[in-house]
């Protein structure tokens, strides 16, 4: 079974070390306090030589040593990285690029995801591997393929095309659904023939945004589909190993649909990098591990994120002090019960070489090596927090669909994104210490008192009435400008925006009117707005605040709406940050959503409940010494200490973990 505990560890890639250097690692591995590590990743080539021709001595090896001692394995399937033996047997199942040119083999993820021949070969190693270690000690987890879409989550080829007609077969039955939902009307692009249909390649103007759609659900159901069929092979193999996939929910990665793939994966695991140039990543590192936690559905495992710097940005930066060990207890706050690195051992040859891990190229006299070991010392101090869940009365709208919808060609403004709105909503309530969910549209509401939807632009019906209905049923309901606006097949929703929501909203918009980039406008009351503006009619809501300048000064910007039992409010532009912060803590205020803890401006403070105690995380991103309430009988995990006199004071960039007993 998975470690108790925090799990630790990182991937550990032996292969591209002589064996007398793995004591060395395993013994390392124990200093500091590493109780899993991932294996055999990028394998391929070395286990299986030539077609058919198998060789794991060099695994059985590894897989011995780390039992040996006490240091269980996430054993992969190494189908990320198939081998030049089989490209150039297989030339075909080299992906195609939206301009039509056949990638080479040379690197990682170089396959069409749709190629028969590269999921026969998959499945054929898969096979292998499981049956030959299904019962091994240390295999505790299967680690199926790696970061499935992050360099090939497309391919245009013909392959995939008829895997693309196959799928919009299934999906709408019959070439006059198919025209209708596309609206192939439009520029005469009607289909006649199931075959005329081909992927989004380039062309010369913008391509059809239904067609674009289906391709982006297309991709990520084709290689969900390889997922669970490695899957299926290992369950069959080892039914009782739990098998995960590295999610990548992080700010530079919208490929896959989670919301499909989540239900999926017997454990949910996640891969996180932190974008150079954020000056508060903190926060990103907040958004994304409540997004994770909502996919599993509780706790979940941070598969990889990094030490340091790491290769692929245009300039890399180390952490700063302290952020190491800040990072990875921020994602154990938001129910992270693993905490993993790429990777164990720095590279120092190959494309990632440059990449930080937890033994360096200085060695174990370097900074990042003695953060490490004391980082394993925190984990092993909060084994009690594993399995505790996170209480959320607050719930934030989240679907694929809608982002992919949102960022097609041809919108009223491409200044329009999708996780910089998700953000802006998110952050004033990070800064509040409000516990958050993630949901999809279409989810259960029923626990929440308030739920924000910033960015929805595409809604099927389902998820309209959903939302709706939580507002009329008595609960808070905030939407987002441009929300409602199209329906499931990007079809504009016509009477007026936005769209699915103008009733609820009890307002109508007959016009748009984004604003340049750089452009603000004056909202009554003081404050400004960015980004949007709209020519909204009330139709029985309130306005909360106007534009108060430019050609639509008087017209309402901000609306509150007694719908039901409940409210429907709608923000119509984008709010400067102070402004939005006083809107959604009235709006939250009013809903009855108060924050997990009252604390000093600075502390990001998180609530983990568990059976008869509550975990309090609290992070001084500040530069003053903070003093937090808490419970009189309570216990700063970290250090062991009982808390005297019922606060805790929490130095600038520290983090501490208070146990309350209930």
């Amino acid at each position: 079974m998975i470690p108790e505990g925090i799990a630790y560890g990182g991937d550990y890639n032996p292969e591209q070390w002589p064996e007398e250097v793995w004591a060395e690692d395993v013994r390392l591995m124990r200093e500091a306090g590493v109780n899993m590590v991932s294996v055999n990743i990028f394998a391929w080539a070395l286990l299986e030589p030539r077609e058919g021709e198998y060789d794991f001595a060099r695994l059985d090896t590894i897989l011995a040593l780390l039992h040996e001692n006490g240091i269980a394995a996430d054993l992969a399937t190494p189908t990320a990285a198939p081998p030049a033996w089989f490209f150039r047997k297989h030339p075909q199942a080299l992906p195609v690029d939206r301009d039509g040119r056949r990638l080479s083999y040379g690197s990682r993820q170089t396959f069409c995801p749709s190629s028969p021949a590269y999921r026969e070969a998959a499945l054929r190693i898969t096979r292998v591997l499981a049956e030959r270690y299904a019962d091994h000690p240390a295999v505790v987890m299967w680690h199926v393929h790696n970061e499935y879409g992050c360099h090939n989550a497309e391919c245009y080829c013909d392959t995939s095309a008829e895997a693309f007609r196959v799928w919009l077969r299934s999906r709408y039955g019959d070439l006059e659904a198919l025209n209708n939902a596309w609206g192939t009307a439009f520029w005469s692009q009607w289909y006649y023939a199931w075959d005329e249909i081909i992927p989004p390649r380039a062309t010369g103007a913008v391509p059809n945004p239904t067609h674009q759609l289906d391709w982006r659900r297309f991709c990520s159901d084709a290689l969900l589909s390889l997922y669970k069929a490695e899957r299926e092979v290992l369950r069959e193999a080892a039914p009782a190993v739990p098998a995960t996939t590295n999610f990548m929910v992080m700010y530079n990665f919208d490929a896959l649909d989670y919301w499909r793939w989540a239900p999926e994966l017997d454990v949910v695991s996640n891969d996180h990098y932190l974008r150079s140039t954020d000056p508060e990543s903190e926060i990103d590192i907040a958004l994304s591990g409540d997004l994770v936690r909502s996919l599993a559905g509780g706790p979940w495992l941070l598969m990889e994120h990094s030490t340091g710097a790491v290769n692929w940005q245009p300039v890399n930066r180390a952490k700063n002090p302290g952020e190491l060990r800040r990072n990875a207890l921020g994602h154990v706050a938001r129910g992270a019960d693993g905490i993993a690195y790429f990777q164990w051992r720095a590279a120092k040859a190959g494309a990632e070489q440059w990449h930080s891990a937890m033994l360096p190229h200085a060695g174990t006299d370097s900074q990042i090596w003695r953060d490490v070991v004391a980082l394993g010392a925190d984990l092993k101090a909060l084994a009690e927090v594993r399995g505790s869940t996170s209480p959320a009365s607050v719930a934030v709208v989240w679907d694929w669909n809608a982002r992919w919808a949102l960022e097609l060609p041809s919108q009223p403004s491409e200044s329009v994104r999708y996780l910089d709105l998700v953000r802006a909503w998110y952050e004033p309530l990070w800064r509040s210490g409000v516990a958050v969910d993630f949901v999809h549209p279409s989810a259960d509401l029923s626990r929440y008192r308030l739920v924000l939807a910033p960015a929805l632009y595409l809604v099927d019906d389902e998820g309209a009435e959903n939302l709706t209905g939580f507002a009329s049923g008595g609960g808070t309901l905030v939407v987002g400008f441009h929300s409602g606006a199209v329906d499931t097949n990007c079809h504009v929703r016509l009477g007026g925006y936005p769209g699915a929501f103008r009733e609820a909203l009890g307002v109508s918009t007959d016009e748009l009117f984004p604003l340049l980039p750089d452009q603000t406008v004056a909202l009554e009351g003081g404050g400004t707005a960015s980004l949007w503006s709209e020519r909204v009619r009330l139709a029985g809501a309130d306005a909360v605040t106007s534009y108060a300048e430019g050609p639509l000064a008087g017209v309402p910007a901000v609306t509150r709406h007694t719908y039901g039992e409940g409210v429907a409010w709608y923000l119509a532009t984008h709010p400067d940050p102070s402004t939005l912060t006083g809107l959604l803590n009235r709006i939250r205020a009013e809903a009855g959503v108060a924050p997990v803890r009252e604390t000093p401006a600075g502390v990001e403070t998180v609530l983990r409940r568990g059976e008869d105690a509550d975990y309090l995380f609290l992070t001084n991103h500040g530069e003053r010494n903070a003093e937090v309430q808490v419970a009189a009988q309570a216990t700063e995990l970290l250090s062991g200490k009982h808390v005297d006199g019922g606060r805790v004071t929490v130095t600038p960039g520290d983090v501490v973990v208070v146990r309350e007993s209930r």
